[in-house]
């Protein structure tokens, strides 16, 4: 299995390149991943690289996105922070992968229970980790669902602000990027938020965040007021 290369990356449409990454999770979840050569890749991609997608997704050890994708060394870039929070940092980083590297497709992935969501459902504060928490305290605040138990000992209630977080990051890419928000509307990229079950290793789509050209998700009006 070879590393994408120019010409291969230029051959890919944002929904091939979602296809690429739905087949590559069903590998793993079924223990059929693919063997590669990892140093031959090391040096496929000693002059340049050409990777399909740029994956915002968390810190946490589980949540590796070469292995929970099943790709290997310079077919994704990997955006790795606490609770996939979205940042100037993370945005410049996304805008060199689309628009600079060539990549089509981003995914904002949250995953099933994550530590940083918990810490923000119970208020925690410490040191710098206070300023990543209140990024994820607005979907705590939309999240109007569920009446009691709103703490990290309810997981229905982690997992209802997961998701409202990944779709609320999903779309502050869009709002705070006028690159990445050109490309979109375009259709040279696509973006989609997606959840990762710790227990299972299935990486579920959240489709209602699909954005690509004429797919177009709620709009960015909507989600500044909610």
């Amino acid at each position: 299995m070879r590393t994408h290369n120019k010409v291969s990356q230029s051959s890919l449409t944002p929904a091939t390149t979602l296809q690429f990454l739905k087949e590559g999770n069903q590998r793993f979840v079924s223990n059929l991943r693919i063997n590669r050569n990892l140093l031959q890749q090391v040096n496929d991609t000693r002059d340049g690289q050409w990777p399909a997608a740029a994956i915002v997704s968390c810190m946490d050890s589980r949540t590796s996105a070469e292995l929970i994708f099943d790709q290997g060394l310079g077919d994704i870039f990997s955006i790795r922070l606490a609770g996939n929070v979205i940042s100037d940092n993370v945005l410049g980083s996304l805008e060199y992968a689309t628009k600079v590297a060539g990549s089509k497709f981003i995914v904002v992935l949250g995953h099933t229970k994550c530590g940083a969501i918990k810490g923000a459902c119970d208020g925690v504060e410490m040191g710098n980790l206070t300023g990543l928490l209140n990024k994820i305290r607005p979907a705590i605040f939309q999240e109007q669902t569920i009446k009691t138990d709103r703490t990290s000992n309810n997981p229905a209630f982690v997992d209802a602000v997961t998701h409202i977080h990944v779709e609320r990051s999903v779309q502050a890419i869009m709002e705070q990027s006028a690159i990445l928000y050109d490309m979109i509307q375009k259709g040279e990229i696509g973006i989609i938020g997606a959840m990762y079950d710790v227990e299972t290793g299935e990486v579920s789509r959240m489709d209602e965040t699909l954005c690509c050209g004429a797919t177009q998700m709620v709009s960015v009006a909507e989600v500044t007021n909610a």
